[in-house]
């Protein structure tokens, strides 16, 4: 039975997380086009990327997950998603450390790798977006969501979050940039404009 709820979850965070793993992930593949892999830019790109990956799923795994299959616990089919958003996760990991290996050495099929990181963390994502995040919808509530979002909060801290809100609205447009930043309360949306976003830009991460 789904839980009742005073209204839906907005996953305007969740949504624009992703967003900006996509576009980092299109940088990344353009400057190994270009040959500007060993670039600091972009090694400091690549940085920040596997970063915010970590902080992002290393807090659903320990804070979202257990919250979603508690709520669906007696509904196998519900617990067989989680059950994979799990190993989605765990798929990862040699693929980012094969990036990683391509990077260090400049490997010949270092697109290849590229490519393949673009093809399982994409697929991952839109698995999450396409049936999880409903599942969440369904089973959890706001209470449940504001309590995963705090848990994300406290694991970037002050200074993650100096440098996470300014990755999110990097080349974000208008509608995409006020529908995160609605979501924010009013210090940070001035803090990020103010301070974060400039300190951001001055960091040319994958030299743009």
């Amino acid at each position: 039975m789904a839980v009742a709820q005073q209204a839906p979850i907005n996953f305007a965070v969740m949504y624009a997380t992703h967003d900006a793993f996509r576009r980092d992930m299109r940088r990344l593949a353009a400057a190994v086009a270009a040959g500007r892999s060993q670039s600091p830019e972009v090694r400091d790109g690549w940085a920040n990327f596997k970063h915010q990956l970590h902080v992002h799923h290393t807090v659903e795994d320990s804070d979202l997950w257990p919250r979603v299959a508690a709520a669906v616990a007696g509904r196998p089919a519900d617990q067989k998603l989680l059950d994979e958003m799990e190993a989605e996760h765990a798929q990862l990991d040699p693929v980012l450390a094969s990036v990683d290996d391509g990077l260090a050495r400049n490997t010949p099929d270092l697109a290849d790798r590229v490519a393949e990181l673009i093809r399982v963390l994409g697929d991952h994502m839109k698995h999450e977006e396409s049936e999880a995040l409903p599942l969440i919808q369904d089973a959890c509530t706001t209470k449940d969501w504001d309590a995963f979002r705090g848990a994300m909060a406290r694991k970037q801290g002050p200074k993650g979050a100096a440098v996470y809100f300014p990755w999110i609205t990097d080349e974000q447009n208008d509608t995409d940039r006020k529908a995160f930043l609605d979501t924010m309360p009013a210090p940070v949306k001035v803090l990020n404009k103010l301070f974060w976003e400039s300190s951001y830009k001055k960091r040319h991460l994958w030299g743009v």
